[in-house]
């Protein structure tokens, strides 16, 4: 599935508006330890996490994420939005639970696990 799609049928806000969605997204990881992300996270794929600071930026680049979102109305501080944009990461942001932003991406088709 594609990145903007699930941008527009999920109604997630771009927190990086410069960086345009693109690509396919291989699947999502949901999790609030990064060691968890580092390990698991599939590459091209999507975080969702209620975490909001410069760590999840630098873990997910270095784990070849897609795209994150924050959810339950967490927002990052600009200071991230910079490094995420800096480091050609989308950052997206819904109210939504993380749970339900998970069931989500699951009724579109997107698996957790390791491409």
């Amino acid at each position: 599935m594609r990145l903007s799609e699930i941008i527009e049928v999920l109604g997630l806000e771009p927190l990086t508006p410069a960086i345009e969605p693109r690509g396919e997204v291989t699947g999502g990881h949901a999790s609030e330890l990064l060691s968890d992300v580092l390990a698991n996270a599939p590459r091209g794929g999507v975080l969702v996490t209620v975490q909001a600071h410069m760590n999840v930026v630098a873990v997910s680049v270095h784990a070849d994420l897609g795209a994150v979102i924050f959810a339950a109305g967490r927002r990052p501080e600009a200071a991230v939005v910079r490094k995420a944009a800096a480091e050609g990461l989308p950052l997206y942001a819904t109210g939504e639970p993380a749970f339900d932003v998970v069931g989500r991406l699951y009724e579109l088709g997107l698996r957790g696990g390791r491409s």
